[in-house]
């Protein structure tokens, strides 16, 4: 039986170095190892330029590393990508739906594009409409929609092939705290149904209620791991927020 033990990725000395036009070479990703366990809801915290962006984009294929390995089922993705793409969904944060076609055509042609049948897409789309909320807009325009019901578009088309793991890359950035909460009660809802969440978030409160645990990257290298319970009771502090702070401020590693 599986369980949240279980690895789903191995992710192992990730390096990435960028060379800007007539500047130096940036190191981006120094050296990063985590394994990703199936069924959690795992945060990638950090401030700006710190790398997080990066590596959720390499574990999302959209860019290679410099130098490492992601393995999956045994064997490094870059063996058979194309595979590896089908168990993979993801979210970016700007919406990007197709505005000339409705919404309901959105998701049949992602379904389409991994190849289901349409006796396939037919069965997870109303899946998808009952859990996302999604029936009232299906033959409309993305033009129509929210911040927050484009989000939940969003996450549904990354859904459609019923991946083993989500990439979330700031999903709720921008959307008022009430659409928020929605979107986290649809992540833990998600979650519950065997979905393993990568989440990259700015918002320190939103790791703190969502997350299984959380992963702090600085200056390209993890700084820690842990569960928010651990953080807090090992920092003394009363919300993850205030633990962020402790870590960045005279680049601090974890309390004595």
């Amino acid at each position: 039986m599986l369980t949240k033990q279980d690895t789903l990725l191995q992710i192992q000395n990730i390096k990435k170095q960028y060379r800007p036009k007539k500047q130096k070479i940036i190191d981006a990703l120094k050296g990063v190892t985590l394994d990703i366990k199936r069924g959690e809801i795992l945060s990638l915290l950090g401030v700006n330029g710190a790398g997080k962006s990066t590596l959720s984009s390499i574990i999302a294929t959209l860019m290679p590393p410099t130098s490492g390995d992601i393995i999956f089922q045994g064997e490094s993705i870059y063996n058979n990508i194309i595979g590896y793409r089908m168990h993979l969904g993801f979210c970016p944060q700007k919406p990007n739906l197709d505005t000339n076609i409705s919404l309901e055509a959105n998701l049949r042609f992602s379904g389409r594009f991994y190849g289901m049948v349409e006796s396939a897409i037919d069965d997870r789309l109303h899946v998808l409409i009952d859990q996302l909320e999604l029936g009232e807009y299906l033959d409309c325009k993305a033009t129509v929609l929210s911040g927050g019901y484009k989000q939940r578009f969003m996450i549904a088309r990354s859904l459609m092939h019923n991946p083993d793991i989500l990439l979330l890359d700031e999903p709720t950035v921008g959307l008022d705290p009430h659409i928020r909460r929605q979107l986290w009660d649809i992540m833990r809802t998600l979650n519950k149904t065997g979905v393993t969440i990568l989440l990259t978030t700015h918002y320190l409160d939103e790791a703190e209620k969502l997350s299984d645990r959380v992963c702090v990257l600085d200056h390209g290298l993890i700084k820690l791991i842990d569960t928010p319970e651990k953080l807090l009771s090992d920092f003394k502090k009363e919300n993850l927020e205030d633990v962020f702070l402790a870590l960045m401020e005279g680049n601090r590693c974890l309390p004595c």
